[in-house]
């Protein structure tokens, strides 16, 4: 409900509808539409994070961000209305969640940042900046799940098969990676 009309758009009726439960039974768990919106938002983020923060600073470039785009596509592909909810959320100026973003994920990516400047400082990346880096692989990613109909529309398809998922995979880390590996990576 929230992807298709945001927040303000959606009922507690329909969801409720949607979900198979009573209303009175989703409110017990939520308080107000509100609170279920935010949780639906943190949700998102804390398996976005989680893939992020499994970034290995002893671990090989080309493995580690090869796994990182991978199940930042595979996380886009199979819940794209996560995504759609949290790109809302961005457009809108993200009022519900401008503190974890200023906070939690702000940390996060530097921490992560750190992890590609020693990589760099090491020659293993070639000079870029790391937080851009993210923000492109995030782009990359998120827009299979984002622009899915305009993807499906282009590829001429209905779905994404599991052939055209893998070409995409693959697509991504050669471009990212060939862009962002030292010669030699």
């Amino acid at each position: 409900m929230f992807a298709e009309t945001g927040l303000h758009g959606a009922t507690v009726d329909e969801i409720a509808r949607r979900a198979g439960i009573s209303k009175s039974n989703l409110h017990y768990y939520f308080r107000t539409k509100r609170d279920l919106y935010v949780a639906v938002l943190q949700n998102t983020l804390e398996v976005w994070t989680a893939s992020l923060a499994k970034l290995d600073p002893k671990g090989d470039p080309r493995t580690e961000l090869t796994a990182y785009i991978s199940e930042k596509l595979d996380m886009a592909m199979r819940h794209p209305t996560a995504s759609r909810v949290f790109a809302n959320e961005i457009l809108h100026g993200a009022p519900l969640i401008k503190d974890y973003l200023k906070t939690n994920l702000r940390a996060l990516v530097r921490e992560k940042g750190r992890v590609l400047e020693r990589w760099i400082a090491e020659g293993r990346l070639r000079p870029i900046e790391p937080v851009h880096l993210i923000f492109l692989i995030w782009a990359a990613t998120q827009h299979y799940a984002d622009f899915l109909p305009q993807v499906r529309a282009v590829l001429g398809v209905r779905a994404i098969s599991a052939a055209q998922f893998q070409q995409i995979r693959t697509s991504l880390c050669d471009v990212i990676l060939n862009g962002a590996l030292a010669r030699g990576e």
